[in-house]
């Protein structure tokens, strides 16, 4: 079997073996076009490529022409909820360090952070070893004042000499927020 396929057919030549094993009118392609260099099977590439048209009627016709109308405009695009404004991407830049309060039933506690990494810049605390047995009372406004001139040193220390503040919602700037405000104002410190 091996003597008749070896006798029949002639040696494998450098062409492709698409010549080779599909007969060609010629060896090489007449034009550089992609489908040009595919052999001739008698199939036109224009009844493969035109789509079916899907059958008309008339509900179909004005779902589709619904559909078009429905798309959100830009007004309401801009509603979403999700989407942040410029003020809130932007001002993590422009007010890098954020001062964070927070009054517990025991203590006070106040620290400055930066926005982009979140690292503590400074902190002062009530409870804090030194702190804790000096005072008399770890919530009154004497401890307030207390821990505002030591965020506004430390603050120093680390280089930040502005910083931001932004109250809760509901919340208001008096009694011993305001009197911690005022503290690290006088020390220097432009709160914003």
């Amino acid at each position: 079997m091996a003597a008749l396929l070896s006798a029949a057919a002639p040696p494998p030549s450098s062409t492709f073996l698409v010549n080779a094993s599909f007969p060609c009118s010629s060896s090489k392609p007449t034009s550089l076009s992609w489908a040009s260099s595919f052999p001739k099977l008698g199939l036109s590439f224009n009844s493969i490529t035109t789509p079916l048209k899907p059958p008309s009627n008339l509900y179909m016709d004005s779902v589709i022409k619904s559909a078009a109308y429905t798309r959100r405009s830009r007004g309401e695009a801009g509603k979403k909820p999700n989407r942040k404004s410029w003020k809130q991407r932007t001002e993590m830049y422009m007010k890098p360090f954020l001062l964070n309060v927070f009054f517990s039933k025991r203590f006070v506690h106040a620290k400055v952070m930066h926005r982009g990494t979140s690292k503590v810049v400074s902190v002062a605390t009530t409870n804090a070893k030194d702190l804790r047995f000096q005072l008399p009372s770890l919530t009154d406004n004497n401890a307030c004042k207390v821990i505002g001139n030591l965020i506004a040193e430390r603050s120093i220390e680390a280089d930040v000499y502005a910083m931001a503040f932004e109250p809760k919602k509901n919340e208001r700037i008096e009694g011993r927020l305001g009197i911690i405000l005022d503290t690290i104002k006088e020390n220097g410190i432009i709160i914003n």
